[in-house]
């Protein structure tokens, strides 16, 4: 259920694309809140006081009163049920538009997200840490390409996000895939440029990503390209 919360909100984490998800999301909601800039392998999740607030040493984390969560995805998902949201913004309520939702949710941050762009990161742009794997890079980045059909023909059927008229969680998700996969040069369909470039076009995202990199897109080791994981 939807309701005022006056408790104070801490959001842990600039600099990747999936702290960004959070800043978005929280920039939609219109949410006053704390932003604490912490950056990946920066050794800043390593210490004691963030190992207590997050074991698994990842950002993003959100504080909430006395609810602290990580996983971005979780994050979104929590935030926007728990504020009132903005009639552009959408929010299933009941148990079949939330499997729906959660379909495309979970879709995303498995098949686009973690099978595929971050199998490509970790053996290009931070090879020196898990090694070498272009085959295994290959594959990904052409079952990235594959996956994207599912993307496209649901886009094709709805007016201009993947809900109709009204963003939501799932979207910021796939945007910021997307965004990922352009940044790596992977080939995308031109209705997703569109729904791309319309989506980032949001006042939101603007000032999210205002938030999330002050000091613009860092470069990582995949051929000079802009890191957004």
């Amino acid at each position: 259920m939807m309701h005022e919360d006056s408790r104070p909100i801490r959001v842990w984490g600039i600099g990747s694309g999936r702290c960004m998800r959070v800043h978005w999301v929280a920039q939609e909601l219109g949410l006053d809140y704390e932003v604490m800039p912490v950056l990946s392998r920066s050794g800043e999740t390593a210490t004691d006081s963030f190992t207590e607030l997050n074991p698994k040493q990842k950002i993003p984390v959100l504080q909430h009163g006395s609810v602290t969560l990580s996983e971005s995805a979780a994050i979104i998902t929590y935030l926007s049920e728990v504020f009132p949201s903005p009639s552009v913004f959408y929010v299933p309520t009941d148990p079949v538009n939330r499997g729906m939702m959660n379909q495309w949710c979970f879709f995303i941050c498995m098949e686009l997200d973690a099978h595929t762009l971050y199998l490509i990161r970790r053996h290009e742009g931070l090879k020196d840490i898990y090694g070498e794997a272009p085959t295994a890079v290959s594959s990904a980045e052409q079952y990235f390409s594959w996956q994207m059909g599912a993307v496209v023909k649901r886009l094709e059927t709805v007016d201009q996000y993947l809900f109709g008229d009204k963003i939501s969680v799932a979207d910021i998700l796939l945007s910021s895939c997307i965004g990922w996969a352009v940044h790596y040069h992977i080939q995308v369909p031109e209705d997703v440029h569109e729904y791309q470039a319309r989506i980032t076009d949001r006042p939101a995202y603007q000032a999210a990503f205002e938030v999330n990199y002050p000091n613009g897109l860092p470069v990582d080791g995949r051929s000079g390209s802009k890191a957004i994981s």
